[in-house]
């Protein structure tokens, strides 16, 4: 990932505004995804991503489902109810963050 001290902090507000968008998605599809609307500055490894999904279903934010693909499985993640709503609340969150950086930075 590059800039990974920038955006190891928003990857969890990442992931669930990806899913937010999507009915599901598998890891590698969230790593395109991030990169092709960053226009490749998001690079997410499987190192981060990973770990970060397993921590997301252990806690209810998301779950998955294993779809047979082409004869291969294939694991989808897809927000929760729970998820849904700490999304929203996220999202609510790194807005007013963002405001508030661009309030600082333009100065």
């Amino acid at each position: 990932m590059k800039k990974n001290s920038l955006y190891k902090g928003t990857l969890q507000n990442i992931i669930l505004k990806l899913l937010s968008k999507e009915v599901k998605m598998y890891g590698y599809q969230i790593t395109q995804r991030a990169k092709e609307l960053t226009e490749g500055e998001l690079e997410m490894t499987e190192g981060a991503l990973y770990p970060l999904l397993h921590k997301l279903e252990a806690d209810g934010i998301i779950t998955s489902e294993i779809q047979e693909i082409n004869g291969r499985s294939r694991k989808y993640y897809l927000l929760s109810e729970k998820g849904k709503k700490q999304q929203a609340v996220q999202e609510d969150e790194m807005r007013s963050y963002l405001f508030n950086l661009k309030t600082i930075f333009d100065i």
